[in-house]
């Protein structure tokens, strides 16, 4: 019984046909194109600047009733099973190329590092796309701030518009780490939007500076796996997909310092400002 539980839910995680032969492709993929992508993202900044400038008067809370605790909920599950899919569909990928490039590579190595001409599809890129779609539901946290009158800030905007553009980059140019990328930070999201539900019902006050200190962690083991990457590609044969790699590693850098500044004005200073003061702003 087990193990057909098992081998079901493996077959719908890694061996669908929609899984396996899946190709990133502009004209059969979702959202998959230049022209979408910069309009999205002008778009929510120019209707949350406007909302924010229209609501600049008013000070008390808009009451959204169950919405904000329905879409912690939502992205935690969602953020999970992205995690779960891509977790297994590495495995899968790993036994079925490793012919390829067991000689001049460690598994790990290939988590870190895809070998030059690697296409966009396949398992890994499947969910690396699904990803790509559930990033722009985060994007419904902006007016769900706005809304509740919290400060709209240049930190929120970057740590939403941001992720979109990169894993674009990751797809259309079949960048290295992003297995990595995905797993942590959906492992994250798990943790971070699982936090904001609980906290809609008043509960889980306790765990908030387990999971700022469990982001920071994680912070500073993707800056590590960046540094694998460049020692591999300097080292080895290169890695696929170096130049989008490069320029997600200068946004990757921003974003860690805006994290890392507060986390210190937090630890440092005991202000009210910091990443938990930031998380708090979510609620």
């Amino acid at each position: 019984m087990a193990s057909s539980i098992l081998s079901f839910v493996m077959y719908w995680l890694t061996e669908h046909p929609s899984i396996v032969n899946f190709r990133w492709n502009p004209s059969h993929c979702w959202f998959s194109t230049w022209s979408f992508l910069f309009s999205t993202i002008a778009a929510h900044l120019f209707l949350s600047l406007t909302l924010n400038l229209l609501l600049w008067k008013f000070h008390r809370p808009i009451p959204l009733g169950p919405i904000p605790a329905i879409h912690s909920l939502s992205l935690s599950l969602l953020s999970a099973f992205i995690f779960s899919g891509l977790l297994f569909s590495a495995f899968a990928e790993i036994r079925d190329t490793r012919w390829f490039w067991r000689r001049s590579k460690t598994p790990f190595q290939w988590l870190l590092c895809f070998p030059l001409g690697t296409k966009p599809s396949g398992r890994i890129f499947f969910w690396s796309h699904l990803y790509f779609l559930s990033l722009f539901l985060h994007l419904l946290r902006t007016p769900i701030l706005i809304l509740r009158r919290k400060p709209l800030t240049f930190s929120h905007l970057l740590h939403r518009t941001m992720p979109i553009f990169m894993c674009f980059l990751w797809l259309e140019f079949s960048q290295s780490l992003q297995v990595i990328s995905i797993l942590s930070n959906t492992f994250v999201y798990v943790l971070v939007y699982g936090f904001l539900f609980w906290r809609s019902f008043g509960l889980g006050e306790s765990w908030l500076g387990v999971v700022v200190n469990l982001q920071m962690v994680i912070s500073g083991c993707n800056l590590a796996a960046h540094l694998g990457v460049l020692v591999l590609h300097l080292g080895k044969e290169g890695c696929n997909g170096i130049g989008a790699w490069g320029f997600n590693s200068v946004m990757n850098g921003a974003l860690l310092f805006l994290f890392l500044n507060f986390y210190l004005k937090k630890h440092l200073k005991w202000g009210r400002r910091g990443p938990i003061g930031e998380l708090k702003k979510e609620c």
